[in-house]
């Protein structure tokens, strides 16, 4: 019986990989990736793409760009691997860099490669880049992608330009949970808690059920706007009516609330019954506001129980 050549092994090698990058298990990529050298294949160009994308996934990135460099087809697939990875990790100047190479490079873009880039204008409000990257979008022919749509939303709600964002929202044929999300989240950050709640009912009556990121944009403008029975109604209205477990952010959002209106005792009610233990931001959203109000016997009750478990 013939022994297996080394290319016949490719195919297990890119399955091990692959299960590497779903479970985001980067010390076993790295016994793997020790494995496909000494079995002589890490010079093969499809083996090293994998190998830069899971290393990306798994944000490994010095791995992955050093990878990346000694390959010889640099693809599309694999500069959009490095500028995810960079992104992923919040490095977005990297991650822009990247794709100014893969630009340089005469590289074409494709559905994938636009969204992440605006995610990267976006948190450093890079409003001129990020307005090039929509005549891109527009371009290449990605204006109907609900992805590339919903990146451009947060795009330029973050960089204060709602008007625009707006724009793109009303010209989405099809709206998902992020499209609805990201547009409230947006008139949250600038104070305009009317159109936050007018576009929640929307999305509802369209038939377009809320997540829990919805209700995170929702609760957030409740808390900036003072809004704090309508805030607790949604709170309530995201377990009872739409089964929806809340998270720490929702906690923290609830919180934050009733600490600007100075109700602290409901506060400190609200963490008791939470099924998760309250987490550092929850924490200095509720000490915060004990301090601002003078509540200093509620700041020390949650103290004792918080920190004087087990």
């Amino acid at each position: 019986m013939a022994m297996p050549t080394p290319r016949d092994v490719i195919p297990v090698f890119v399955s091990l990989i692959d299960l590497c990058s779903a479970t985001k298990n980067s010390r076993k990529l790295k016994q793997l990736h020790a494995r496909i050298i000494t079995t002589g294949i890490s010079h093969h160009d499809f083996i090293r793409a994998k190998l830069v994308s899971s290393y990306s996934t798994c944000a490994q990135m010095f791995e992955a760009t050093f990878i990346f460099s000694l390959t010889n087809r640099q693809s599309t697939f694999l500069y959009n691997s490095l500028i995810r990875g960079f992104s992923s990790l919040n490095l977005f100047s990297e991650s822009l860099s990247v794709f100014r190479q893969m630009l340089a490079a005469l590289k074409p873009i494709d559905s994938q490669t636009l969204p992440v880039v605006l995610k990267s204008c976006a948190a450093l409000s890079a409003f001129r880049l990020g307005q090039q990257v929509h005549a891109a979008v527009w371009k290449n022919g990605f204006a109907s992608d609900v992805a590339n749509s919903n990146a451009l939303i947060t795009m330029y709600a973050k960089c204060g330009e709602l008007i625009s964002a707006r724009r793109v929202f009303d010209e989405v044929p099809a709206r998902n949970q992020i499209t609805w999300s990201a547009m409230m989240a947006g008139y949250g950050i600038h104070g305009n808690s009317g159109e936050v709640f007018g576009l929640f009912n929307r999305m509802v009556d369209s038939g377009v059920l809320p997540d829990e990121v919805t209700f995170t944009a929702v609760l957030t403008s409740c808390s900036h706007g003072g809004f704090t029975d309508k805030g607790r109604e949604y709170f309530e209205m995201m377990q009872r009516r739409f089964c929806l477990r809340p998270g720490l952010e929702h906690y923290t959002c609830m919180v934050d609330m009733m600490g600007r209106a100075g109700r602290l005792e409901e506060a400190e009610a609200l963490i008791e019954g939470m099924e998760v233990d309250p987490d550092e931001p929850l924490l200095a959203a509720l000490l915060g506001a004990c301090k601002i109000h003078g509540k200093v016997e509620v700041a020390e009750r949650v103290a004792e129980k918080v920190y004087g478990k087990g």
